[in-house]
Parts: C-alpha cells; structure tokens; sequence
C-alpha cells in the first residue's frame, strides 16, 4: 500500500486544515463515484496520504471541547500570537507550535482496517516505538487517547503526544501532535485535553537536550511504515 508523504514545513494552522479538507473532499468523491457507477466491489482508487507540518502558535478546540478550557482571553491569545480556532475533530483543546510534529493522515481506511479504534490504537503504535528508539517507555491512558509516561502512577502522569481525529466515509483528516522540542508554556494557558492535573512533556524535557527535528520525522516515518504495513513516498 503506497502513501504520498509531504513535509509542509512550517504553516498557520487553518491554511493546513483547509487543505486536508480539499484531500479529504477528493477521496469523498471518488467514493460517491463509484457507489453511484454501481462498483462498490472494486477497490477505489482513492489515494492515502500523510502530511507533516510545524504550526505557528494555535489552540485547536475539538467538536466535544469546553470553551472553558481556554484560560486567557482573545486580546491575551492576541499579544502572545496564539491563533484558536474551533474545529472539527474529536477531543478537547490543544496546542500546536515550533517544533512539535504535526501528522495528518488522509487514509481511506477501506483499503486498510475499518475500525476507528485499531486506527488510533494504531497512531498511538506509531509514537510508541519512536518514543523506544530514544530509550522511553511511551505508554496509554485508559480512556484517553495519546501517548503518555507514567500514566498508571498517580501526580506522574505526563502527556508527551495529543491526538484527535476526524473520519467521513472511512477517510481520516486530523491526527497527531508529537511535543519534539516544543515550548511547554504554552500549555500552561489550557487545560490540555480538558484534562485537570495531569503534566505535559516533551522529548526535550525527558531527554535532557535539544532532539533534532528532521532526526524524529525520519523515526517517525519509518514506524508509520511499520504498524500502517504501507510505503511512504515522497510527493
């Protein structure tokens, strides 16, 4: 199974999430197509992609979130150019920033497994074993989506990867957000995920140093690969 990959660098968020929506809207009609020339048999010919990016500073707040969970107002997000935007993904608020990697998945999960929960379980995979190439046991919370560390011992509890999607007539937008070398602050404004006191990390912080970005995309891809049985390839 191939997937076109593309690194979009550095970008506001809502110029991205406008283009998952045209890819995902592609993958939409190629489907209604074939329902409609009767050839629902016939493996579609949608194409699967992956997408990285670096956001500017933003809070996403997703369809089951609480406005309540934004802890400064608009003209205090204004002078510390945080863009927010209300989406439409499942889960609370988060946020994206510099160097914390961003992956958006647009797959026609017909062609791989039509079961939302094997596709985060899956993603969740992903971070995982990216997390154990750097010695850290990347772990899940039950009931909470993500990948943590030491998520079982209590006032330990730290959030290293968000995640939260959107799926229509099996094809996914929204995805990850791995926290790299991400400025941890940030979250200080939220109540990430709408969970109350639990701590947010990232591989800087577990790591004691700077970790190259292009270093983790690589990893990343690689174990992408891995759990998803594709082939990425760059477009």
């Amino acid at each position: 199974m191939q997937v076109l990959f593309q690194d979009l660098g550095r970008r506001r968020y809502k110029e991205t999430w406008d283009y998952q929506e045209e890819l995902l809207k592609k993958n939409a009609d190629i489907k209604a197509a074939q329902r409609l020339a009767g050839a629902d048999g016939v493996e579609s010919p949608t194409i699967n992609h992956l997408l990285f990016v670096e956001h500017d500073p933003v809070y996403t707040l997703g369809k089951s979130g609480k406005d309540t969970h934004v802890l400064i107002d608009e003209s205090q997000r204004s002078e510390k150019g945080i863009e927010y935007f209300h989406i439409n993904r499942g889960g609370d608020i988060t946020f994206h920033g510099p160097q914390q990697l961003v992956g958006y998945p647009i797959l026609d999960l017909e062609k791989f497994r039509t079961d939302l929960g094997w596709y985060l379980r899956s993603l969740e995979e992903v971070i995982i074993l990216t997390m154990a190439e750097y010695g850290l046991q990347g772990d899940r919370s039950p009931g909470e989506t993500g990948v943590w560390l030491d998520p079982h011992t209590k006032g330990k509890e730290r959030k290293i990867c968000a995640m939260g999607i959107k799926c229509s007539r099996w094809i996914t937008m929204h995805g990850f957000a791995f926290n790299v070398n991400t400025d941890l602050d940030y979250f200080n404004f939220i109540v990430p995920c709408g969970i109350q006191d639990k701590q947010v990390t990232s591989l800087q912080k577990e790591l004691g140093r700077e970790v190259p970005m292009e270093e983790v995309k690589e990893k990343v891809m690689r174990n992408f690969e891995k759990v998803f049985g594709c082939e990425l390839r760059v477009s």
